[in-house]
């Protein structure tokens, strides 16, 4: 017995915690960086993953793909060495419908499990980019958070067994879903804005009881509906829920669902990006048939239109994909395909150029690099920074408005018919 050994004798205790801190972190390592809801870990589209690959094709740098069954533009969340998504398909009834949650392995594609949720009727009109399963899941404590819009919403365990459902809720949806849900404390909370009477909804995470409900104050707003995502901001000491809707950017007490204060932008309506806050500054969008991006100052109380808008533009404004800020800089892309970098505090402009085609996924950032990807499936890395550099354009020849989940060496792409698995074999 060598001098360590004789150490690890006298200590169990020691080798009992040496080993068990290895395990972990080998673990740790396996598992690498999780996604666990719409645009990744801060909700803003930011990954810490390394060795995340510039270029791929339909054949090149392809480690596993499968085929999805239904259809749905949720795109996928990972957690654990496991992916989530959401799909819809036509059931037993004539005008019926399956609304299911999977789960995959994320090493070989896998199916795991598959359960249905709901079974509506089909009866609700939708946009040609949207769909019944457009809301992305969110993974959090054990625990599987799917929502389908007006036809409800669910929490189930990561072996796929429904825990709880909440149907209550129903609105008068337009174009179908959109919107995902956040967790704030014990609160699971979306937006319903609905053709009337637009509300946003706290569910206990626990149970799926209704905890509040705020309606909107847009009353004069002529069109209600939208579809954005809220974002959880902590500012000045205090938690502000920021939801866009129509008529103007509301933030609310997480907690109480008492309004805090909001910034009016006209008769703006189906909103889609999800807010990003950094450099002091809520960065949201206001319309989808004449968009425009604003720069807001949180907090205060009230009508703060006049005091605490710092910037805005309509050049280059999405409808559709959520903004991105990497140090210093915001990047957005239009739905025409017009990239852009600004300074995030004055909206000063670096670069605008034309990427091409059409856009609805959201723009993520991981080593170094800027990902955008386009409607017809094709994604561009760009390097982060004020001068516009190409790195690569990849086509994956499949339609995709699905944004991207990244890790280590990894991006998970979900397209009409399929779930990528890209990175190096």
């Amino acid at each position: 017995m060598n001098c360590s050994q004789q150490r690890l004798a006298l200590y169990p205790a020691v080798a009992t915690i040496v080993f068990t801190l290895l395990t972990s972190l080998t673990a740790l390592t396996a598992w690498g960086h999780d996604w666990p809801e719409f645009r990744g870990p801060t909700g803003q589209g930011l990954s810490p993953a390394k060795n995340v690959p510039v270029r791929w094709s339909a054949t090149e740098n392809v480690v596993w793909k499968i085929t999805i069954p239904g259809a749905g533009w949720s795109s996928p969340v990972l957690a654990n060495n496991r992916l989530y998504l959401t799909t819809a398909k036509s059931g037993e009834g004539a005008k019926s419908l399956e609304l299911s949650a999977m789960c995959l392995d994320a090493q070989d594609g896998k199916l795991l499990w598959s359960t249905v949720i709901f079974n509506p009727e089909d009866g609700s009109s939708l946009h040609r980019k949207n769909g019944y399963a457009s809301p992305t899941p969110l993974v959090r404590d054990g625990r599987l958070f799917v929502h389908f819009g007006h036809f409800g919403s669910a929490c189930l365990d990561l072996a796929g067994t429904v825990k709880w459902r909440q149907s209550s809720l129903d609105y008068p949806s337009v174009h179908g879903n959109g919107g995902s849900p956040v967790l704030a404390g014990d609160r699971l909370i979306f937006s319903c804005d609905g053709l009337t009477n637009p509300v946003v909804v706290a569910l206990n995470r626990h149970t799926g009881e209704v905890e509040w409900k705020t309606p909107r104050h847009n009353e004069s707003v002529p069109k209600k509906f939208a579809f954005s995502t809220p974002l959880v901001i902590t500012h000045a000491g205090r938690s502000e829920l920021i939801s866009p809707g129509a008529g103007g950017t509301y933030a609310y007490d997480p907690a109480t669902g008492r309004p805090l204060w909001h910034v009016s932008t006209g008769a703006g309506f189906s909103v889609v990006p999800r807010p990003v806050f950094a450099h002091g500054l809520l960065f949201v969008n206001t319309d989808y048939d004449f968009p425009k991006l604003f720069a807001i100052r949180p907090g205060g109380e009230g009508d703060v239109t006049d005091t605490h808008l710092a910037w805005q533009t309509g050049r280059g404004a999405p409808s559709t994909p959520s903004a991105l800020v990497v140090d210093a800089e915001l990047y957005f892309v239009s739905d025409a395909g017009i990239a852009t970098c600004a300074d995030a505090k004055t909206g000063q402009v670096h670069w605008n150029e034309r990427l091409g085609g059409g856009f609805s996924a959201s723009p993520v950032f991981a080593d170094g690099r800027i990902y955008f990807q386009n409607e017809e499936g094709i994604g561009y890395a760009l390097k982060a920074g004020k001068k516009f550099e190409l790195l690569a354009k990849n086509e994956l020849g499949e339609r995709t408005l699905a944004s991207y989940a990244v890790d280590d060496g990894t991006l998970f792409i979900r397209s009409a018919e399929h779930l990528f698995r890209i990175g190096k074999k």
